[in-house]
C-alpha cells in the first residue's frame, strides 16, 4: 500500500504546542534510546508507536519528556495512568492565555507564579510542561500514598524540578483543597484532570469501545494502553459529580486562589457546571474548547475575585 500523506500539524493542539508536528522519532531515539524497540510502521508505510502496547506508551512519553522538556529520568509504576502528553500540554498553554489576559496580553512566567494540579498522579506531568515551559512552581495533591511516592521520585531524579514542584498526600478522598493548601498560602491558578467515569465497569466499557474503535474490530481483551488505577479512571458519580464537589469546595478559598480550572471530558455535564457555578456566585467564568485527533474536550475556568481584585493580584505577584 502507497504511503499515505499526513498533514504537516496537527492543527486542533494550540499554537505554543511543541507536539503540533508529527514525531520526530530519530530525535526522541537519541532521547531515550529504548523507544526503538517499539517503533513499528502502520499499513501506510509510516514509523509510528504500538499504541496497543502500555510499555510501547510509557516509552514515548518518557522521549517526549525528557527532549522537549528537559528531564534526566522519568518513570512510573505499573498500572498507573500514562497520559498523553500533546493533551496535557495543551491545558497548560491553554490555561497561561488566561493568565496573560490579566496581565496586558503577557504571559507571567516564574516561580512567583504558583500552581495547583489536583490530582498529580504518579506521572507529574503537568508540573513537567508547566515548569519546563514557563518557569511556575507546581504543587502537586494526590489520595495515593504510591502514586505520591512516584511523583516525589521524579522530582529528586530531575535537578530542573528541585525547589520548583513539591507534591503533597491529600489524607481526605472527598476533600479537594482543604489540607493540600496549607495555611497562609496562595495560589495563582489549580488545574485537574478528574476521573472520567462513575464505575469500573463504566471504565471498562469506554476502553472496550475506544479499543473496538481503533482496530476496526472487537478486542476481546481489554488492556488499557494509557494504563490508571481505579482512583485514577473513575469516582461515585464520575465526572461531574467529582467538579461540583470541587466547585462547591472551591467558594471556600474564593481569595486563596485566583483563577480555578479543571478539564470536563463530557459535553452533557457542561451544563450543569455552569449552573453550579452561576449559583454559588463567581465573578467570572470561561469555557475554553481543546481537541486532539478525533478527541474533544474543554477547560472550565472560574474566578471568585472581581476585576480591580484580579489586577491588583496581577500587579502584586506576577512581577518578573
Amino acid at each position: 500500500m502507497s504511503e499515505k500523506k499526513t498533514p504537516a500539524e496537527k492543527t486542533r493542539l494550540h499554537p505554543r504546542n511543541k507536539h503540533r508536528e508529527h514525531y520526530d522519532f530519530k530525535l526522541l531515539i537519541e532521547a531515550s534510546p529504548e523507544l526503538s524497540k517499539f517503533i513499528t510502521k502502520n499499513k501506510y508505510g509510516n514509523e509510528t508507536v504500538d499504541f496497543f502496547n502500555p510499555d510501547g506508551v510509557k516509552a514515548l512519553n518518557k522521549s517526549l519528556l525528557i527532549h522537549h522538556y528537559g528531564l534526566k529520568e522519568w518513570d512510573i509504576p505499573a498500572g498507573y495512568l500514562c497520559p498523553p502528553i500533546p493533551g496535557r500540554a495543551d491545558y497548560i498553554h491553554h490555561i497561561a492565555d488566561i493568565l496573560a489576559a490579566r496581565n496586558f496580553g503577557k504571559i507571567p512566567t516564574g516561580s512567583n507564579v504558583k500552581c495547583l494540579d489536583i490530582g498529580t498522579g504518579a506521572n507529574l506531568v503537568y508540573p513537567i510542561v508547566g515548569n519546563s515551559e514557563y518557569g511556575w512552581s507546581f504543587v502537586g495533591t494526590d489520595i495515593d500514598p504510591k502514586a505520591i511516592e512516584s511523583a516525589e521520585s521524579i522530582v529528586k531524579s530531575n535537578p530542573s524540578l528541585e525547589g520548583k514542584v513539591e507534591v503533597r498526600l491529600q489524607a481526605k478522598a472527598d476533600e479537594t483543597f482543604f489540607g493540600a493548601i496549607q495555611k497562609g498560602e496562595k495560589f495563582d491558578l489549580t488545574i485537574c484532570n478528574p476521573p472520567f467515569h462513575s464505575s469500573a465497569e463504566d471504565a471498562h466499557d469506554a476502553s472496550q469501545r475506544k479499543l473496538n474503535n481503533l482496530k476496526q474490530e472487537k478486542v476481546e481483551k481489554v488492556e488499557l494502553n494509557f494504563g490508571g488505577t481505579s482512583g485514577e479512571l473513575w469516582t461515585e458519580g464520575g465526572e461531574k459529580a467529582f467538579i461540583l464537589r470541587m466547585i462547591q469546595q472551591s467558594s471556600q478559598f474564593a481569595k486563596t486562589c485566583c483563577y480555578f480550572s479543571t478539564l470536563v471530558s463530557k459535553q452533557s455535564n457542561v451544563k450543569h457546571i455552569k449552573a453550579a457555578l452561576e449559583k454559588i456566585g463567581v465573578m467570572e467564568q470561561r469555557m475554553i474548547p481543546m481537541g486532539q485527533g478525533n478527541k474533544t474536550s474543554r477547560i472550565i475556568v472560574w474566578t471568585y475575585l472581581k476585576k480591580f481584585e484580579r489586577k491588583e493580584w496581577a500587579a502584586d505577584r506576577w512581577k518578573e
